[in-house]
């Protein structure tokens, strides 16, 4: 199995889901990004380095966000919004995936989606923090505390980790 599994089954997600808001945390060169743009009404991408927003395909319903993923939660904070899915895959260390998860769990709206990418790391070398890093480890402590929401991951390296933000089973009883 390719590398960037990932990609065709977050796409295939957007495609069933339709997330009002996208939002991703490390884009790299916006690969997935851009092909999620027709399935989502608004999609922010944030990425430390400028290089990234470059590649994103400008268009009325797309925002690149230049900076840390700490500015954005920031911004955030001031100006709030409901994050349908999120898709977190900046700094692949254990701190880092759980500030970003912390950071932006308020603002994803209920029954949406948190997508956490380099979780299933298939071997040592993949946990060089240029690959999947520690990110697993954040997984291993979210999923002890998980009276607002439940996950899952795909064990397929790099791994990707399925979040659903709820407090009830079925989304039309949720308070």
């Amino acid at each position: 199995m390719r590398i960037n599994w990932h990609e065709d089954f977050i796409l295939f997600l957007t495609s069933i889901v339709r997330p009002k808001v996208y939002v991703e945390l490390g884009l790299y060169q916006c690969a997935l990004f851009n092909r999620v743009i027709p399935f989502a009404e608004t999609l922010i991408g944030v990425d430390l380095n400028g290089e990234a927003g470059q590649h994103m395909q400008m268009t009325p319903k797309t925002r690149f966000f230049h900076g840390t993923t700490q500015a954005f939660a920031q911004e955030l904070a001031a100006r709030p919004m409901q994050i349908d899915m999120l898709f977190i895959d900046a700094d692949h260390s254990r701190e880092a995936v759980l500030q970003d998860f912390y950071d932006f769990f308020p603002y994803v709206s209920p029954h949406g989606l948190i997508l956490l990418h380099d979780s299933h790391p298939g071997s040592a070398e993949m946990m060089d923090p240029t690959l999947c890093g520690t990110a697993y480890q954040a997984i291993d402590e979210l999923s002890k505390k998980t009276d607002a929401y439940e996950m899952v991951t795909i064990p397929i390296s790099p791994g990707l980790t399925i979040c659903r933000k709820r407090r009830q089973q079925l989304s039309w009883q949720e308070i």
